[in-house]
């Protein structure tokens, strides 16, 4: 069954909003969901993300069990304690990390650049209305998260990759002819499902 570009890059994004809306119990059911069907899928990509993020997420969680007002965590460590409200907040933003880079890994092993354009492509639509050109701005926007995955799939030091994004990469502008695809009844119904969730999350 081959789904539309665009309605895989909407399900991702409904997805990642939804997830902003769970209880806990529901993120955590829900997050092992996802968790699952990545490493099913798409574990060899996702396991890269995640080493590629590791002390993001570890100083995002810092942050939040040190900045979050509560009871302390223990008394003898004083002024230098975390709160247990913060550590049960940062690892709500963990698991939500967590579930956007799963989604995020399945999406980037299903679609090459030429989909993911044609997906963007489809999504800015109304730019048209706009006057704005959405074929200049899907292949950028593509072209960016491209070398952005290049460069955190690197195993180079973060001076090299930084120095790495503002190096030219050596491609000669062309014409890019993108695929054709059709809506189908799948597509409809996976957009269904996820603005079900959306719903189900919110209310």
């Amino acid at each position: 069954m081959r789904l539309h570009p665009a309605t895989q890059i909407l399900t991702w994004c409904v997805m990642v909003a939804a997830m902003q809306f769970l209880t806990p119990v529901r993120l955590l059911i829900a997050g092992s969901v996802v968790l699952l069907f990545a490493f099913l899928l798409s574990r060899h990509k996702f396991v890269q993300l995640l080493r590629r993020t590791r002390w993001i997420m570890f100083s995002l969680w810092l942050i939040y069990a040190y900045s979050t007002p509560g009871e302390t965590l223990s008394d003898a460590l004083g002024p230098f304690s975390p709160s247990l409200e913060g550590l049960l907040d940062g690892g709500l933003q963990l698991m939500r990390l967590l579930i956007a880079l799963a989604g995020l890994a399945i999406l980037l092993d299903r679609l090459h650049r030429q989909q993911l354009m044609a997906g963007l492509y489809s999504l800015f639509a109304p730019l048209q209305w706009l006057g704005l050109s959405r074929a200049r701005l899907a292949v950028r926007l593509a072209l960016t998260l491209h070398y952005a995955e290049v460069v955190m799939l690197r195993t180079l030091s973060w001076q090299d990759n930084l120095r790495s994004l503002f190096e030219p990469h050596g491609e000669v502008t062309k014409a890019l002819l993108l695929p054709v695809y059709r809506f189908t009844l799948a597509d409809a119904l996976l957009l269904a499902g996820a603005l079900l969730l959306l719903w189900q999350a919110v209310i």
